[in-house]
């Protein structure tokens, strides 16, 4: 796992600048802290910060071709990189190190621009062709690792997180069209970010800039575009679906480095704790992280799992104390605010995991490719049972049932607004809006009735309208694309904030190839999720795990923020420098925290993107450092680790 960066002049006579270039580099050092290096030439320069994974001697970067006139900075792991080398010696290429970093290199000699599609494994990275004047950028089919982009002031300038391309001399601004999104979804999908001018390279993209004229984007893959139509039972889906998983994991077990696995005694988690202690002959290392308050720790969960498939394993609990005190330095990291609390949870996890390998594998994925979210089975129910005749109901009456629903006492109306009776027919209601965290009228009013956005599930939409098959498979298609994204953005960004670098198994993308065009009946099967995940890793995990419900990731943030970190709200969402951004309706905000404080509405999870946006803006468009913008004193209690 690296990190990369570069500058490419768009027009001819002028050179990229080394010091340019080494400021960009040094933001990435957290990434690759084991080596670096930077090679210019006329036209363009790269920098690169090496994680020593594969070929610990001969892997330097940027790397070049034995005649000097194409280079690579690289960052991933390619998994098929064995036999692909041995395809290209076929096609008469040599190889001088052991690295996938030159499999890579010499198959754009080959392949030119279709390399990507002989490529299996987590990847990003810039090839610069001196001879054709053409800089060649691409990302993995699922967007595992990042690659950013923005050209200004007749120059290109790329890395693997936004904060190299600030460091290269852009600019930062707030993109306000992200606000509704966010609001909505709690991320940006597709193409945009948070900053004015700076783009995601999207997965499965590749982006071509030649001497002759403007940049090019290509899709070079994308998910199955039909259902499977065999006849193949559930019990056959299964074994398929095992013999692929334990190929997946086989596969990326191999490291030249200790490998260690996150654990947090989930189904996904747990499966790949078992199947990789089938695979070593020493005991796999396994790590997890916790909460001390009751109710907000899986770390039993996690204990029975290790147990079961005899890792060795660790925890670290966490306090509120060190949760916000480590806070500014993660937004700093992500680049974009902190969608979900679970970003500095995981870098707790990763920074113990860093103490003892430096790979490890997670089960990210599977929720979105087997169907695991709760909401996935609420807005099929919904669906089911409203398809009948609500549909038919004239749009006035069913608003005048959603108003009634008000009446109700609290329990009951939440969930009953939750239902098809409060929500508006179609995916966008029942799925979008229904799990929203500001739904349009809340949203409409934050922002103070401004109009000209562009409808905040748009992305989501387009990705639903063109996947194959009914409502499940396509809500499977769409979080793919969108949602899984954005989680898996946060997966690098905080793994490799503790130059640790995660792998995922779940994504390989042979298996996401065949899960995917799976019938989504045996993925949610009645009301059991991951069913057919389920009945493939039946024999391997305990029953206690198997039949567990889903509990996610908790944090206390709503006893928090009624307790001794509600001082946090009053400066970042109702302080004067926060309001006087103009951002939003300033009545709202002092309703939202004064109702979560007074226990009427737990409103933890708003309150929590809020000020996160407060705080980005302070890191990043104000230039605070992160040890600078909180304004409050956080004690500090110390984390626990136990083995």
């Amino acid at each position: 796992m690296c990190g990369l960066a570069g500058i490419v002049k768009l027009e001819p006579g002028r050179r990229p600048e080394r010091a340019r270039l080494e400021r960009m580099g040094k933001t990435l050092v957290h990434r690759g802290p084991d080596d670096d290096g930077i090679a210019l030439f006329e036209r363009a320069g790269l920098v690169h910060r090496r994680l020593s994974i594969i070929d610990l001697e001969g892997g330097h970067q940027p790397m070049a071709n034995e005649h000097g006139d194409v280079w690579i900075a690289y960052n991933g792991e390619l998994y098929n990189y064995r036999e692909l080398r041995e395809t290209l010696r076929s096609h008469g290429c040599r190889f001088f190190t052991e690295s996938d970093t030159e499999v890579i290199l010499r198959a754009y000699e080959t392949f030119g621009e279709d390399c990507v599609k002989h490529l299996r494994g987590m990847f990003a990275f810039a090839v610069w062709d001196e001879r054709r004047t053409r800089l060649f950028l691409a990302r993995d089919p699922l967007g595992i690792k990042p690659l950013y982009y923005a050209v200004s002031g007749g120059e290109l300038l790329f890395g693997s997180e936004i904060k190299a391309l600030l460091a290269g001399g852009l600019v930062p601004k707030l993109d306000k069209a992200a606000l509704p999104e966010y609001l909505a979804s709690r991320y940006v999908a597709g193409a945009g970010t948070f900053f004015k001018g700076i783009y995601r390279l999207e997965p499965g993209h590749t982006l071509t800039w030649t001497h002759a004229g403007a940049c090019r984007r290509t899709r070079y893959w994308q998910l199955p575009e039909r259902l499977d139509d065999t006849v193949m039972s559930m019990q056959e889906c299964a074994g398929e679906l095992r013999m692929r998983l334990e190929d997946a994991v086989r596969s990326h077990l191999v490291s030249d480095v200790p490998v260690g696995l996150f654990l947090s005694g989930g189904i996904d988690s747990s499966t790949l704790a078992c199947m990789m202690g089938a695979m070593r002959d020493e005991p796999v290392l396994s790590f997890g992280v916790g909460f001390a308050e009751q109710g907000y720790n899986e770390l039993s969960w996690a204990r029975l799992a290790a147990e079961a498939a005899g890792t060795e394993h660790r925890d670290v609990v966490m306090s509120g104390e060190d949760f916000f005190a480590a806070l500014p330095q993660m937004v700093w990291h992500e680049d974009e605010p902190i969608a979900f609390p679970s970003s500095v949870s995981l870098y707790f996890v990763s920074r113990l995991a860093a103490k003892h390998v430096k790979v490890v594998l997670t089960g990210e994925g599977a929720d979105e490719l087997f169907l695991g979210y709760n909401r996935y089975r609420v807005t099929a129910w919904n669906q089911r049972l409203g398809r009948p005749y609500w549909t038919a109901v004239p749009g006035g009456v069913r608003a005048g049932v959603n108003r009634a629903l008000d009446g109700l006492p609290r329990t009951l109306r939440r969930y009953a607004q939750r239902s098809f009776l409060g929500s508006e027919p179609g995916v966008r209601g029942l799925f979008y809006e229904n799990f929203a965290l500001f739904g349009d009228d809340a949203r409409e009013e934050l922002l103070g009735g401004a109009a000209g956005f562009e409808d905040p599930y748009e992305r989501a939409l387009e990705c639903y309208a063109r996947a194959p098959g009914g409502a499940l498979e396509r809500m499977c298609h769409a979080d793919l694309q969108t949602y899984l994204v954005e989680l898996l953005m946060k997966q690098d960004q905080m793994s490799m904030a503790a130059s640790l670098e995660s792998r995922v198994p779940f994504l390989d993308t042979p298996l996401v190839e065949f899960a995917a065009a799976l019938p989504g009946r045996y993925k949610l099967h009645g009301w059991q999720t991951k069913a057919v995940l389920r009945e493939a890793v039946k024999d391997i995990l305990p029953r206690e795990i198997l039949t567990r419900g889903k509990m996610g990731f908790p944090v206390p943030l709503a006893n928090w923020f009624r307790g001794s970190f509600a001082p946090l709200l009053d400066d970042l969402v109702l302080g004067e420098r926060a309001l006087d951004r103009g951002l939003f309706d300033a009545n709202r905000l002092r309703r939202l925290v004064a109702e979560h404080k007074r226990g009427a509405w737990n409103h933890a999870d708003r309150l929590w993107a809020l000020m996160n946006l407060e705080l980005w803006q302070r890191i990043f468009l104000d230039e605070e450092g992160p040890g600078d913008a909180l304004h409050e004193e956080l004690p500090r209690a110390g984390m626990r680790e136990v083995a």
